[in-house]
């Protein structure tokens, strides 16, 4: 499930006042989610959670759920 952090940070950056997230939403499903803005929401993420992603385990994210997934796995190394 896709914590309500997470989306207020992704609704935030993508200036949108709401949007249905499910773990099977993927990037192109979302208003404004551009690959211009995929940079801004991950670096969003990385900032608001003080945690840092590899380019590898973003290219491996292909929902909502799986970035949930790796959000939850970085806040446990730290």
């Amino acid at each position: 499930m896709v914590s309500e952090k997470l989306q207020k940070i992704i609704l935030n950056e993508l200036k949108l006042t709401s949007f249905d997230f499910k773990d099977e939403t993927t990037a192109n499903q979302v208003p404004g989610w551009d690959s211009f803005n995929h940079i801004n929401v991950i670096m969003a993420v990385e900032r608001d959670y003080n945690i840092h992603f590899k380019g590898i385990e973003i290219l491996k994210v292909k929902n909502m759920g799986e970035l949930q997934k790796l959000v939850d796995s970085k806040l446990q190394l730290n």
